[in-house]
């Protein structure tokens, strides 16, 4: 697969943005020719954000797995010496990033494949627990590193992202030369021997976590609307361990209370946000499960996942234009909240007077740009041209920053960074959407739970 990837669509987009500055009138010679320079600009910019950021899961990976590491803080200091500790669901995003990275000419096609194949042989002999991931894995051992005391065992939302990756990765390489085949296969085999089943601990409904030592104690069963569609999609999806439809509706879609209906700024959400019902949650809810899965035309009885998410990144783009609360530095050129880095440490900042702390997330712009490509290119321009010394560094923006606070702290999360180089790539050419729609079992899992998409044979 080697498709032209000169970045058309965020040129037309630009000067489609400068048109709308000009009142919507036809732009004359000279106002074209500046409007054609400011679309090369930003096509630039566009190639050398989403090329290093790329770049944190190639040189910056783990080197025994290959796999993303958790995080990674450019001053050196790591929270119990953690460099080694890798994600699964970052990971999963990172292997996405490189089949980005092959397309694009940052590696070679045979770099890539050999990273995978050693990401993939890791994660056959990494703990597994009923075929499922744990969050974090050490690099170095296989073994799980707990993410809190009792989540010690399968995570299987984790696991879910890394399936989708590895999902596209099967497609991109089945029909290649037999080192290529035989990749493929291996991924199968790990993608078929998750027990979906095992996680529903015999209800309608699938668990977050199970435990060898603990069980089911963590308790967390899984309800929508937030970040987890993917995983009921693969579950209806699995070629083994399948559930039935009966688990996504009473179980994700709590019988149809999922929907909820509020207006904001113009934009209307029909999905139940958990605990955010009013201006929606934080973006990164309209980013993990769509890295793969294509919301453009996707329907089912709940939602128009399309609009969903546009009108979910249009809120939250509307209440960082208003600022309320009067932060600094926020409006059209920096906008844009979800589950990042914060000042006091980690929060998924999202609107509303309690939840929006002033810190922006440049991530949330980023992998929204399918669904907002005019304001997110505004951003990334704003922070790339004017922040860059503050905001910028060898793996692309920094995960978050706040100029209320004046802070800038040179840290990395691979959730965060995975998703915009994917995303980016989405809105370009619909790379990751077209592989992860293109499995059988994911279309055949799509219609059990009733969806309609024009990608379903």
């Amino acid at each position: 697969m080697k498709a032209n990837l000169k970045g058309i669509i965020s040129i037309a987009t630009v000067v489609v943005i400068v048109a709308a500055c000009n009142g919507g009138k036809k732009l004359n010679e000279t106002e074209t020719q500046t409007s054609n320079a400011k679309a090369t600009n930003i096509d630039s910019i566009y190639k050398d954000v989403q090329r290093t950021t790329f770049q944190y899961f190639w040189d910056g990976a783990e080197p025994n797995s290959g796999l993303a590491r958790e995080r990674f803080h450019v001053d050196g200091v790591y929270p119990e010496n953690d460099k080694h500790i890798v994600t699964t669901g970052g990971g999963g995003f990172g292997v996405m990033a490189i089949l980005v990275g092959i397309e694009r000419g940052f590696i070679t096609r045979q770099q890539g494949f050999e990273r995978m194949q050693r990401i993939v042989n890791f994660l056959e002999k990494a703990d597994r627990f009923r075929g499922a991931w744990s969050h974090w894995i050490n690099g170095e051992t296989g073994k799980v590193k707990p993410f809190g005391r009792k989540d010690n065992g399968g995570d299987l939302v984790e696991s879910s992202f890394m399936l989708q990756g590895l999902l596209a990765v099967r497609q991109y390489f089945k029909d290649g030369n037999e080192g290529e085949k035989a990749l493929a296969a291996q991924i199968d085999k790990l993608w078929r021997e998750v027990d979906f089943n095992w996680y529903r601990n015999g209800k309608n409904v699938l668990y977050w976590h199970w435990s060898p030592e603990y069980a089911w104690e963590m308790n967390f069963a899984v309800t929508g609307f937030n970040e987890c569609l993917i995983m009921y999609v693969l579950a209806a999806s699995s070629p083994t361990h399948a559930v039935g439809a009966e688990v996504y509706h009473e179980g994700w879609a709590q019988n149809g209370k999922i929907n909820h209906t509020t207006t904001k700024y113009g934009h209307t959400l029909t999905l139940s946000h958990n605990g955010a019902q009013e201006y929606g949650g934080p973006l990164f809810w309209s980013h993990y499960s769509f890295v793969g899965l294509d919301p453009r035309g996707l329907k089912d009885k709940y939602a128009d996942y399309w609009e969903h998410n546009k009108n979910h990144t249009l809120i939250n783009h509307d209440w960082c234009v208003e600022n309320p609360n009067k932060f600094k530095g926020y409006g059209p050129q920096s906008w844009g909240l979800t589950a990042s880095y914060s000042v006091n440490g980690y929060a998924a900042h999202m609107p509303g007077k309690q939840n929006d702390l002033g810190v922006i997330s440049p991530t949330a712009a980023l992998s929204s740009m399918p669904y907002t490509p005019g304001y997110s290119m505004q951003a990334m321009k704003y922070w790339y041209e004017n922040l860059k010394d503050k905001v910028y560094g060898p793996y692309g923006f920094y995960d978050a920053f706040s100029e209320t606070d004046n802070w800038y702290p040179q840290r990395y999360l691979a959730i965060d960074q995975g998703p915009a180089v994917v995303m980016m790539e989405n809105h370009r050419t619909g790379l990751l959407w077209k592989l992860f729609m293109s499995c059988p079992e994911v279309q055949q899992g799509l219609k059990k739970l009733g969806f309609e998409s024009p990608t379903i044979k």
